[in-house]
């Protein structure tokens, strides 16, 4: 619906469609030097700033009642042109003579001008909500780097990213998702490096959610990812502004949502979810082993609890026999079968874990700590369950909290109990049916046409270069090429030639 070019009919419009709203501002007050002519002006209290409103616009206004003549007024078309040049000071004005775009701008933070004779309106940039600032990171913690952090202003977040990479081919395109929420959604990748047609399947999917509202990054994540039934995360979420620069270098795209302190980062392959960002701050010998740790601790938080059940239920002759004597005299007085044993232990960690998560910050850690030793401890004296299982689940909690990625932890905690199902009925051959099962499904994931398992898998596409920076990290000076993310065309990203030997050139 367009403009009308009577004012009067325009405030009633607005006056209707936002009623009962008690954070409107709006006003209406006269233009010119003989006061005859009218503007009016609307926005929402607490979503501007208000500096810019009442030292940019308002001031500017009000005094050209005062200064300017009647003659620049007296064609009714050139009334808000005049305003809009030589009433305001800021720098970013648009129009529009839309009705439901501009309740739109309204409702997002800017301030509204309309005039007598004009069926067009001036929307003025004067975002400014409540936000933190940019805080510090609390989920992906560092030893070496910045603390920085994505905040839920999405501007800041555009901001930290530009700042980082102050080149003319990285691109911010935005889009709106939600016919109610309208949230705002920007796409971050350098036009040269990123692979357009994953581009291009990244906005189609985006433009295809036909919902009434999006609120989180997680919410988006389902509608973009190839496989929403599986437990195993096709995206990659960040809240750290210096992993995504990274990852927008190598040619992935990072999808900002407004409202949100974190970041999507596609494609991702099982392999980036085992990459840290202090894996570049510190010895690449030192991160390597950093690296294998993390892949072992993987497997254990994945498979420990099952190999366990299938040993000491089905194959206890494959333990030497001194230990085997140990836990048959531990598990002497437990009423309970082992996977029995297992399962109470997992399920009283996997409610302790939560109730850390719940509770405020100061209490949370305690209570995973003491809150483990008093239910293991209490449990071994009560006669439920034997040490070795105590030892068995607290070693998959502290291996699961070893991968950087609480999303792939997520996953493997699931499918931890369909290992321990499996292994439980049929021993090792369930053990590795199991796993069979869980590598099949892995293999048969994609993320925006790219196969999960790369580089384990298919990694000869990119000659086996990505196999610099997977399992081990080599020298930075080492890993020439991007990784398959990015445009054949730009592959390269480090020039050797200059670099020589630095220690014939000493």
């Amino acid at each position: 619906m367009q403009l009308y070019s009577e004012l009067d009919k325009n405030i009633k419009y607005f006056e209707t469609l936002f009623a009962n709203c008690g954070d409107m501002v709006a006003r209406k007050f006269p233009i010119g030097a003989s006061l005859t002519r009218h503007a009016y002006i609307m926005y929402f209290d607490g979503m501007i700033d208000r500096q810019i409103v009442e030292a940019s616009v308002l001031p500017k206004l009000m005094a050209s009642a005062q200064k300017m003549p009647e003659s620049f007024f007296h064609a009714p078309l050139d009334l808000l042109a005049t305003l809009k040049e030589g009433g305001m000071t800021t720098a970013d004005l648009r129009e529009e003579s839309d009705m439901d775009a501009i309740a739109k701008a309204v409702m997002a933070g800017d301030t509204v001008l309309m005039t007598d004779g004009a069926a067009n309106a001036v929307l003025v940039a004067t975002k400014g909500f409540p936000n933190r600032g940019v805080p510090e990171t609390n989920t992906e913690v560092v030893v070496q780097g910045s603390n920085e952090a994505f905040s839920e202003v999405m501007r800041i977040n555009t901001a930290l990213v530009r700042r980082r990479i102050k080149d003319v081919k990285l691109k911010v395109k935005q889009m709106q998702v939600g016919r109610r929420t309208v949230t705002d959604i920007a796409l971050c990748y350098l036009d040269d490096v990123v692979r357009h047609e994953v581009l291009e399947r990244a906005i189609k999917r985006i433009q295809n959610i036909d919902i009434d509202g999006i609120l989180s990054c997680g919410a988006l994540e389902e509608f973009i990812e190839e496989d929403y039934q599986s437990p195993f995360p096709q995206t990659q979420i960040t809240e750290r502004p210096d992993k995504a620069a990274s990852a927008i270098l190598e040619g992935r795209i990072a999808i900002l949502v407004d409202g949100a302190p974190m970041v999507i980062l596609i494609p991702a392959v099982i392999d980036s979810f085992f990459q840290s960002a202090d894996d570049y701050s510190q010895r690449w010998e030192i991160m390597s082993l950093a690296r294998l740790l993390r892949f072992a601790s993987a497997f254990f938080a994945l498979a420990l609890p099952g190999l366990y059940i299938a040993i000491t239920t089905f194959h206890p002759n494959m333990l030497p026999m001194m230990l085997a004597f140990k836990m048959a005299a531990a598990r002497e007085s437990i009423p309970f079968p082992a996977v029995l044993e297992v399962l109470i232990m997992e399920f009283a960690f996997e409610l302790l874990r939560e109730a850390g998560i719940r509770l405020p910050r100061p209490v949370g850690s305690s209570i995973g700590i003491i809150g483990g030793l008093i239910v293991g401890e209490a449990a071994v004296s009560a006669g439920i369950v034997s040490p070795i299982v105590v030892i068995i689940v607290a070693l998959t909690g502290i291996a699961s909290f070893a991968v950087p990625s609480y999303s792939l932890v997520a996953a493997f905690r699931l499918a931890k109990f369909l290992i321990i199902a499996l292994s439980a009925a049929l021993g090792l051959l369930g053990f590795w049916i199991a796993l069979l099962l869980l590598l099949i499904h892995l293999a048969s994931l994609k993320s925006f046409g790219l196969p999960y398992l790369f580089p384990f898998a298919a990694g000869d596409v990119n000659g086996f270069t990505d196999f610099k920076d997977s399992l081990f990290r080599l020298p930075i000076i080492f890993m020439k090429k991007r990784p398959i993310y990015a445009n054949p065309s730009q592959r390269i990203r480090l020039n050797t030639d200059k670099l020589g030997n630095p220690r014939k050139k000493e």
